[in-house]
C-alpha cells in the first residue's frame, strides 16, 4: 500500500471514542491537524512507519501516546524487510563505492555475492567484475534482483541463485563480496575457508564485536578460539567500520568490513585434533595450561584416549574394544559459543587431590611433562600465538598424546 492509500483509508475512530470537538488529533480553534497525524501523513517514502505512527488513548481523561511498533520495515518498492531474518539493506552509495574499491574486485573475476537483497552493491560488482553469482535466500528479493537487472546490459552477466548459502554448493569464484545476516557469521567463515580451489579474498560485513575477534591479536581482550581457527586457515584485515544508520532499516549493533585471504600454501593440520586441543586450551583461556591440563575431566580423557591409540599401533583389538573411547570435546565449549570463551583470571581448578589421585599418575606426568618440556606450564592460552599453539600440538603428538 502507498502512502497515498494510506491517508485514504486511515481510520481514527477505533483509537479515540471521545467527540470531533475533544479529539487530541486536532488543536486550536479552526482544528489544525495535531503534530502526530502531520508526522504520519508527512512521512517520508520508505521510511519507518513504527517511528511515524503513535496510537493514542485516554487514561483518566487525559491523551495517552503509546508507539505502535512494527515488525517488518517498508521499502520504497514495497519489499518488507524482516530484522528477525537479519535483513539490513545497505543504503549509503558512498560506502557500497568503498567497499567495492577494497574488495580490488578486477576485470575478469568472477564475484560470488551473499545475501545481495535488492542489488546495490550487485550493481556496483557487475560493473568492476566478469561476472557476478548471487545467492539470496529470499525468493521475493531473487525476483527484485532480477526485475532490476533484466533488459540491462549487466542481465547476461548475472547469475541468481535462490537457496540457503549454508546448504548450497558453491561454485568456482575469484572474490567473495557478501552483507550478510549476521547470525550465519561463524559457520559461513569456515565454509567458505573450506571451500575449494581457494579463493583470493573474502570482504564480509560482520557484526563489529565478531569481526573484532577475527582480527584479534594476542593478549587482546577478544582473543579467542575463534580467532586461532581462522587465523590457521586466513590472513585476515580489518578494513572499516560501518555505522547501523547506513543500513535500511538500521540494525542494534555497529559492522564491520573485514578482508580474508585463504593461507598458500594451507597449514597442513587434523582438523578434528586441532579443533579438540583448542577447546580445552580456551575453555579457560585466562588460567594457565598447567592448571588446565591438571583438570581431572582433562586428564581422564586424554588417558583413555591414549590407551585406545597404543592399542591400535600394537594391534591390540580386543584392548580398544575394552575402552570403547571416543573423544567428545563438547564440554569444553560448543561452536555456536566459539567467540565466547571464558574471561576469568583466577588459577584455581576444581580438582581434588583424591579425584586426581583416581587418574593414573605416570600419563598425569606425561602430559605435564610436555608442557614443561616446550616451556608453557606458566603460560596462557590468550597470550599464545598460532605458532605456539601448533608447537604445543607437536609436541603432544611426539608423546603419543591426541586429540581425536
Amino acid at each position: 500500500m502507498n502512502l497515498n492509500q494510506q491517508r485514504k483509508t486511515l481510520d481514527c475512530s477505533h483509537l479515540l471514542q471521545v467527540p470531533p470537538k475533544a479529539s487530541p488529533f486536532f488543536s486550536g480553534k479552526h482544528k489544525q491537524i495535531h503534530p502526530t497525524l502531520h508526522s504520519f501523513f508527512h512521512a517520508p517514502r520508505g521510511g519507518s512507519v513504527e517511528e511515524s505512527f503513535v496510537r493514542v488513548s485516554m487514561a483518566g481523561g487525559k491523551a495517552k501516546k503509546e508507539k505502535v511498533k512494527q515488525q517488518h520495515m517498508p521499502y520504497q518498492g514495497g519489499i518488507s524487510f524482516h530484522k528477525s531474518k537479519g535483513q539490513h539493506i545497505l543504503k549509503n552509495p558512498l560506502l557500497v563505492d568503498s567497499i567495492v574499491q577494497k574488495a580490488g574486485v578486477k576485470s575478469t573475476d568472477v564475484v560470488l555475492e551473499i545475501g545481495p537483497g535488492t542489488g546495490n552493491l550487485t550493481k556496483k560488482l557487475l560493473e568492476a567484475g566478469k561476472k557476478v553469482i548471487a545467492v539470496e535466500i529470499d525468493p521475493r528479493m531473487v525476483l527484485e534482483l532480477q526485475r532490476r537487472f533484466q533488459d540491462t546490459p549487466h542481465s547476461n552477466h548475472l547469475t541468481v541463485i535462490q537457496g540457503d548459502v549454508l546448504k548450497t554448493e558453491l561454485p568456482y569464484f575469484d572474490i567473495c563480496v557478501a552483507n550478510i545476516p549476521y547470525q550465519i557469521s561463524s559457520p559461513l567463515t569456515f565454509k567458505l575457508l573450506s571451500h575449494q580451489p581457494a579463493f583470493r579474498a573474502a570482504i564480509i560485513m560482520f557484526q563489529r564485536e565478531f569481526a573484532m575477534r577475527l582480527v584479534a591479536q594476542p593478549g587482546d581482550k577478544l582473543y579467542c578460539r575463534l580467532t586461532v581457527n581462522t587465523q590457521l586457515h586466513a590472513r585476515v584485515f580489518h578494513l572499516l567500520k560501518v555505522g547501523r544508520n547506513n543500513f535500511r532499516p538500521p540494525p542494534k549493533v555497529d559492522s564491520s568490513v573485514v578482508r580474508i585471504e585463504p593461507r598458500k600454501p594451507r597449514i597442513e593440520v587434523k582438523q578434528k585434533e586441532w579443533d579438540g586441543f583448542l577447546r580445552i586450551c580456551f575453555n579457560r583461556k585466562n588460567k594457565t595450561l598447567g592448571s588446565i591440563f591438571r583438570q581431572k575431566s582433562v586428564i581422564s580423557l586424554l588417558e583413555k584416549n591414549y590407551r585406545t591409540v597404543r592399542a591400535l599401533e600394537l594391534g591390540q583389538e580386543d584392548s580398544v574394544k575394552e575402552v570403547e573411547t571416543k573423544m567428545d570435546f563438547s564440554s569444553f565449549g560448543d561452536d555456536q559459543g566459539m567467540e565466547m570463551d571464558d574471561d576469568g583470571d583466577g588459577d584455581e581448578m576444581e580438582v581434588e587431590d583424591g579425584e586426581a589421585d583416581e587418574v593414573q599418575s605416570e600419563f598425569k606426568d606425561k602430559v605435564l611433562g610436555v608442557l614443561k618440556e616446550g616451556d608453557f606450564e606458566e603460560k596462557r592460552s590468550s597470550k599464545l600465538t598460532l605458532q605456539e599453539f601448533l608447537y604445543l600440538l607437536s609436541l603432544f603428538n611426539k608423546a603419543g598424546i591426541h586429540f581425536s
